[in-house]
């Protein structure tokens, strides 16, 4: 049984003129994971996402210890890993002063652009990027949402936290991943209703996720809601049946497995 790596993904959202909205992105066809599929920014946890000396405003590690039931530094990592991967991704950074009162408004300038891609490159850390800029990781923009773990089953395997923040003003998700040729801002309820038809196939953990942002009127709400059940590791277990294939949580819930169709 292969040994699942640690993962963060983050849900960012937005209010739009039909309520809340969520940043996502269609995987490119061919990737080793999830490839067609519709997801959120997010990724493993890279070594240097551990890296103490990071400059750190809002909820300390332990806090985040506590929410994931992980030790410490697993805990430092995912939530650095979560603030990397949505700037990598999106082009969204989750940092300000160190004393916590803003939060830097725009990072879509060239030189913003060099150190992204130094980061994807792993030419610079999330830690060396914060400190040439005298910033710190803005935690308090976080908020814990889910904690899912891809079944002993599958070949490639991600004990992964979710989080949800707001998109800070001022700042713009961009379409910058490499790992997606599709990225839309759009309610849950769009985004479950274009999974319904086929047209955007996703993961069990994203759909079932997005129906959970669905009780979510606003930003303000969700994140005042988050997390929306006690936070508890998900595994799912698959169920062949003559109408299809479904992802089985433990609490009995049944989630139908739509894959993208031939391109």
């Amino acid at each position: 049984m292969t040994e699942p790596r640690q993962a963060a993904t983050v849900l960012l959202l937005r209010d739009g003129a039909d309520g809340l909205e969520v940043y996502l992105l269609r995987r490119t066809r061919g990737m080793p994971f999830a490839g067609g599929m519709t997801a959120y920014p997010g990724g493993g946890v890279d070594a240097r996402d551990g890296d103490t000396e990071i400059a750190w405003a809002g909820p300390a590690p332990a806090q985040w210890a506590a929410a994931f039931g992980c030790d410490v530094r697993t805990a430092r990592e995912l939530v650095c890993a979560a603030v990397r991967e949505t700037f990598e991704e999106a082009g969204v950074l989750l940092a300000g002063s160190a004393d916590g009162t803003d939060v830097v408004p725009d990072v879509s300038g060239d030189e913003w652009e060099e150190q992204r891609q130094a980061l994807l490159a792993r030419e610079l850390s999330l830690a060396e990027l914060l400190a040439g800029r005298d910033l710190a990781l803005r935690s308090d923009l976080l908020r814990p949402f889910a904690h899912w773990i891809t079944p002993p089953v599958e070949p490639r395997r991600f004990d992964t936290k979710f989080f949800v923040a707001a998109l800070p003003v001022g700042q713009e998700a961009r379409h910058v991943s490499g790992e997606a040729d599709e990225a839309s801002w759009l309610t849950p309820s769009a985004a479950l209703a274009e999974l319904a038809t086929g047209a955007r196939p996703m993961l069990p953990p994203t759909s079932h996720t997005l129906g959970q942002l669905e009780a979510f009127p606003d930003v303000a709400a969700a994140l005042a809601g988050s997390p929306p059940e006690p936070l508890h590791p998900i595994s799912p277990t698959f169920e062949e049946t003559p109408d299809g294939r479904w992802a089985v949580l433990p609490d009995g819930t049944r989630i139908r497995m739509v894959v993208p169709l031939p391109s």
